[in-house]
């Protein structure tokens, strides 16, 4: 239940305490060119899919809601899919637990850190 709060806190005490880290760049061997070279001639896709929704759309908020509005819709929603994480069924568990990262993120932008 309290999963996605533990691992925002756990995220933010993080943050403050490690300097943020550059990942190092490295460069593609030939043989990598030389695949992703054929990859990309023989599979294109005949449609491209959808770029993956913001947080803020999943979670249907729009920017003309107050902060009354937005917390009623993310504390439905919490309810919502805070049931559906405990399913059995494992597509519900991982859109429920995609919602709840993505609650997790709006209230953070909206209310400040946990």
């Amino acid at each position: 239940m309290f999963k996605k709060i533990l691992q925002s806190l756990s995220k933010s005490q993080t943050a403050k305490t490690e300097a943020p880290k550059q990942a190092a760049v490295t460069a593609p061997t030939k043989a990598a060119q030389a695949t992703s070279g054929v990859l990309n001639q023989i599979a294109k896709p005949a449609t491209t899919p959808d770029k993956p929704k913001t947080p803020e759309e999943l979670c249907e908020i729009t920017p003309k809601m107050s902060k009354d509005q937005i917390q009623a819709q993310l504390k439905l929603l919490y309810r919502r899919y805070n049931r559906s994480a405990s399913s059995l069924d494992s597509k519900i568990r991982s859109e429920a637990d995609q919602m709840l990262t993505a609650i997790v993120t709006v209230r953070e932008k909206n209310f400040g850190e946990i």
